[in-house]
């Protein structure tokens, strides 16, 4: 017995310590990013599934809401899983189906591509990796559906794959697969070949895998199926009649465009296709709208405009299967007035518009469009013309339901219970419907004591403010506007004055000063005209002195910057450009920065910084957190550790080992007197999030199953109002935040300066990955992620240390557990709290 005692004690000291944390998203609402796909079941009701391109796999709730599918595979050596390039139902399993992964197919994602496979709706997941590349991310990502799943033998899989990796297909239910020799297409367009970083230059390849249910078997698979193909040379569709013994190109089809969809009408035994003279998402000046007719082998051009009227590819195409001939269809880039969508219900021999010019500017609207489920997209729309979207590639009809429809935007998910009043009626209700769906590429978080509790600059859609913790269900009434960038890329607070905020645009050609700044807490914002206008610096990461009467910028092309009572912004020649910054929340003149693994102090409010305190071996400065209370108190992360000083970064004290390879650092309100540490690094349970309550000395996994990306990329920050509470900032799946009491001894503590204060951490700037777009601008930023995955240390527990045997156990120390020989009693009030069999806590 005694054996298996130490035994159990030793495994419990090799093993990571988890925290109940259980994350949820911080509901910014209505997605926020590219929809490229949707997907409904074609035998069961209420089953779908939308595909995001950074933000992974959603589900269909009975209530119109998404639930997400595919975080506890992005983890993070596994990030590149949220970039969703096809998704396939099993049409005689309503529980399978299946997706083909990866982000991206250049160097900016190291890892191959897979197909991920699930039995119960996406609860678990199987992988398989495949031996190339997958583009979640890349052009042509609303194409498809690439993966598709045969409807008479359920074994049987097709993937159409880019980089020139032709047609490959799977005889056990997606488990392995092999290339089908007899398809030598390869999808050969590429959009920019010039482009030297690989994003642009690759081979679209193949474009859609479409079966024809109503064809007879060959050797136990459907006969007839059709490929699609990014050429437009001599062929772009081709076919098989023979279950994919041979193929052919299909006779008399058109060869100038792309085919982006191409769809079923099993009813009247026709094949729908949408053509575009570009990939997608962002080109498309032509196009053309076709039925294929199988039976008699003829084509149709059935496209709604022309001449002039025709300035636009078309991509998105719903195929109502209870009313054979009635289709939808969308243009795929009309960047103005707005998009257009095109209803028929005589196979495309006549079409109906959903908007019309009336005298010109004005327009007759035969939709009105709600966002009650995300009311910030209202004025985000209003501030264009363009309300119905762009980029619309996905565009579905409910299969059981005319009336039910949704299409994926660059911005959001649109859709409604009433299509068919387009008929007669001419008002179709659009509603925002992409509850549940959180798509942000997060750029930096903030929390401030007794001020706003989170502050969320984002990719693509700026930002958004949430006062206080109650409101973190409730999407935002707007997003942050006057001024308004596409992306926002820094914010930060007066740590004494914390309802003082400044924030940094991310617009290299941007017409309005690169700075916002607040007075009522990131609730109204107006351009600071100390920065420069056209042309200036912009992005990179600010920092706002305790008492906010200056900005320090360490913007992205041009250096660091110094504003101080509104003034012109010069340069600040004495920290390298491209330094990690941060404000000291108590002391006004004290500012720090870091780049390489030097560490610099300013402390005469940025004007000049000297190098201060040394960071062992550290070569590599990732994050800076100064403590939201307490002057002089810094927390740095690096590639070796945590270091931490008490003396506004004079000296410091590494933390324990048991963390390395940190990037992003934060603190947060504890229990009590208590701030909590947590950091993004390496450690016992491997790259994932770890909190400390006792100044580093030990460290608990409170991450879990939890899926974040790559922790590389992913934002931090404790709340300093609500104890326990934390907020991560993922690049695709908004912010997530949890709550729960991390062992340990005593924690850094409040002092007793009266506190009006606005929060923690400043962050170290990493460049989105992401590539949706926004009203205002469709450009791609990019960033390498990294993907490093250290061997989990099995070392050191994570358990708090044994105080000392005194008669009563303090507030927050240990009262008992397996091998504790410390006081079982607690001081009142506090009573003694079982956390796990080896520690239990006063609390």
């Amino acid at each position: 017995m005694k054996y298996l005692q130490a035994a159990q004690l030793l495994l419990a000291v090799l093993a990571p310590v988890r925290a109940a944390f259980t994350w949820q998203n911080v509901k910014i609402g209505g997605g926020g990013g590219f929809v490229p796909g949707i997907v409904f079941h074609p035998k069961t009701k209420g089953v779908a599934y939308a595909r995001t391109d950074i933000g992974g796999l959603y589900r269909l709730n009975a209530d119109d809401s998404w639930t997400a599918v595919t975080d506890s595979i992005a983890t993070d050596s596994g990030w590149n899983k949220w970039g969703i390039d096809a998704v396939a139902l099993d049409p005689n399993d309503a529980n399978k189906v299946y997706a083909a992964v990866g982000m991206y197919t250049n160097s900016w994602d190291p890892n191959n591509g897979a197909i991920i496979r699930s039995p119960d709706k996406g609860a678990t997941w199987s992988t398989t990796t495949l031996s190339f590349k997958v583009g979640g991310n890349m052009p042509g990502r609303g194409m498809g559906e690439r993966l598709a799943v045969d409807p008479q033998n359920s074994k049987i899989l097709y993937f159409g794959a880019r980089s020139g990796n032709g047609l490959w297909k799977s005889t056990d239910s997606g488990a392995t697969w092999t290339k089908v020799s007899s398809f030598t297409a390869t999808g050969t367009y590429i959009p920019d070949a010039s482009d030297s970083n690989g994003y642009n230059s690759d081979k679209i390849g193949l474009t859609w895998v479409t079966f024809d249910s109503t064809s007879g078997l060959v050797n136990g698979a459907t006969s007839r199926i059709f490929v699609g193909t990014a050429d437009n040379t001599t062929a772009s569709v081709y076919v098989t009649n023979d279950a994919g013994a041979t193929w052919a190109p299909v006779a008399g089809q058109p060869v100038k465009y792309f085919p982006h969809k191409g769809k079923l009408q099993p009813a009247q035994k026709c094949l729908y296709i949408t053509y575009a003279d570009g990939a997608g998402p962002y080109d498309g000046t032509l196009g053309a709208v076709y039925q294929y007719n199988i039976t008699a082998g003829t084509w149709t051009d059935i496209t709604p405009v022309s001449g002039s009227d025709l300035y636009f590819g078309f991509g998105g195409l719903g195929v109502d299967m209870l009313k054979p001939g009635t289709l939808v269809v969308a243009s795929l880039n009309s960047w103005w007035p707005d998009a257009q969508l095109f209803r028929s219900t005589d196979s495309g021999a006549t079409w109906s518009k959903i908007w019309e010019w009336a005298n010109y500017p004005a327009q007759n609207l035969y939709y009105t469009i709600s966002t009650s489920k995300a009311p910030w997209i209202d004025p985000f729309i209003n501030a264009d013309t363009k309300h119905l979207g762009w980029m619309i590639e996905a565009l579905e009809i409910d299969p059981f339901d005319s009336n039910h429809w949704l299409y994926g935007t660059g911005l959001t998910l649109f859709g409604g219970h009433d299509l068919t009043n387009w008929d007669a009626k001419k008002n179709v209700t659009i509603q925002v419907l992409a509850d549940g769906i959180e798509e942000m590429s997060v750029q930096e978080l903030r929390s401030a004591p007794s001020g706003t509790e989170l502050l969320v600059a984002v990719g693509d859609d700026n930002g958004f403010t949430f006062k206080s913790a109650d409101s973190l269900n409730t999407a935002p009434s707007t997003y942050w506007q006057n001024p308004t960038y596409a992306s926002s890329s820094s914010v930060d607070y007066a740590g004494n004055k914390p309802a003082n905020v400044v924030r940094v645009g991310n617009d290299a050609s941007g017409s309005v000063q690169q700075i916002g700044v607040s007075t009522d807490g990131g609730a109204t914002w107006n351009i600071d005209y100390a920065a420069p206008a056209t042309g200036g610096p912009y992005g990179g990461q600010v920092a706002y002195c305790a008492d906010g009467d200056t900005v320090i910028w360490s913007s992205s092309a041009g250096g660091v910057l110094r504003s101080q009572f509104q003034s012109t912004f010069t340069a600040v020649s004495s920290l390298p450009s491209g330094a990690v910054i941060a404000a000291d929340k108590r002391s006004n003149a004290y500012i720090y920065g870091a780049s390489g693994g030097s560490f610099y102090v300013s402390k005469d409010t940025g004007a000049t910084f000297a190098k201060a305190g040394t960071l062992g071996a550290a070569t590599s400065v990732r994050d800076i957190a100064a403590h939201p209370t307490t002057a002089g108190e810094v927390w740095v992360s690096t590639d070796i550790g945590i270091f931490r000083s008490t003396d506004s970064g004079a000296t410091f004290t590494q933390a324990t080992s048991e963390i390395t390879d940190v990037q992003q650092i934060a603190l947060g309100l504890g229990s009590g007197t208590n701030w909590v540490v947590y950091a993004f690094g390496t450690g016992p349970a491997g790259n994932k999030l770890y909190a400390s309550s006792d100044l580093g000395a030990t460290w608990t996994d409170i991450q879990g199953s939890q899926g974040f990306g790559a922790i590389s990329s992913c934002k931090l920050a404790g709340s300093a109002n609500k104890a326990g509470q934390v907020y991560v900032g993922t690049n695709g799946r908004g912010v997530f935040y949890a709550s729960g009491v991390v062992a340990g001894g005593s924690g850094s503590s409040i002092t007793s300066k009266a506190l009006s204060s606005t929060t923690s951490k400043a962050t170290s700037t990493v460049s989105s990955v992401k590539t949706t777009s926004s009203a205002s601008s469709v450009g791609t930023t990019s960033k390498t992620l990294s993907t490093s995955t250290k061997p989990a240390s099995t070392s050191k527990t994570s358990t708090a240390p044994t105080t000392t045997n005194t008669a009563v156990a303090k507030h927050y120390e240990q009262c008992g557990g397996i091998g504790f020989t410390g006081p079982a009693t607690c001081v009142s009030p506090y009573t003694c709290q079982k956390q796990n069999d080896y520690y239990s806590q006063c609390l």
